[in-house]
C-alpha cells in the first residue's frame, strides 16, 4: 500500500505565513534561504516540527515564472548557481522511488508541486513525514552533507524516475 507522506498543500494568496500561535519555544525549526542562479535571495522555506510528528513547511519565493513547479529536498547542502544547482545532488530518496504515483514511492524529499501566481510569487504550506529536522531520526535533513530545497522549472509529474521530469533547477536553498 502506498503511504502518502505529503498530507496537504494549500496555496495562500494573501494570508500571513507564520501565525503568531504557531511558534513555540520548544519547536525545532530549519530554514532554507532560496537563491536564484545569480546568487540573489528570492525567498525562504521554513520547516517546523509539529506536536503530531509531521513537518510543517512554509514557502514564499518570488521572481518565479507563473504556473506549477516541482519542489523537492535534494541530498546535498550545496547551492552553486554556476553549475545550475547540480551541486545539490539528486533528490533525497530515503531509499524510496520517486513520486506519490509510483509503487515504492515517494522519495523522502518529494514535496507537492507549488504554483506561482501571475506576479511570480509562490506562497505555499505543506505537511510531510518524509524526513526529520534534527541530526538523528528518519531521513535527517541535517546529516553530514546537509540538504537543499530546490524549485524546478516544470511541474513534477509524480511518476517519472528518478526526478518527476521537473526540468531545470530555478532556485536553491541550503537547509540550516
Amino acid at each position: 500500500m502506498l503511504a502518502l507522506r505529503v498530507a496537504t498543500v494549500a496555496i495562500i494568496a494573501a494570508l500571513p505565513m507564520t501565525p503568531a500561535h504557531a511558534q513555540d519555544a520548544t519547536t525545532v525549526t530549519a530554514t532554507a534561504k532560496m537563491m536564484d542562479k545569480d546568487g540573489k535571495e528570492v525567498g525562504t522555506v521554513t520547516f517546523k516540527e509539529t506536536p503530531s510528528g509531521k513537518i510543517w513547511g512554509i514557502a514564499e519565493i518570488t521572481g518565479v515564472p507563473a504556473g506549477p513547479h516541482g519542489f523537492h529536498i535534494h541530498e546535498t547542502g550545496k547551492c552553486d548557481g554556476a553549475d545550475g544547482f547540480k551541486s545539490a545532488g539528486g533528490h533525497y530518496t530515503g531509499e524510496m522511488k520517486h513520486g506519490v504515483m509510483a509503487e515504492g514511492g515517494p522519495h523522502a524529499g518529494d514535496l507537492p508541486n507549488v504554483h506561482a501566481a501571475a506576479e511570480g510569487v509562490v506562497k505555499a504550506e505543506f505537511f510531510t513525514d518524509g524526513f526529520t529536522l534534527g541530526e538523528g531520526g528518519k531521513n535527517p535533513l541535517k546529516d553530514a552533507d546537509g540538504s537543499a530545497v530546490v524549485l524546478h522549472a516544470q511541474p513534477d509529474d509524480y511518476t517519472t524516475q528518478p526526478t518527476g521530469d521537473a526540468g531545470d533547477r530555478l532556485a536553491c536553498g541550503v537547509v540550516e
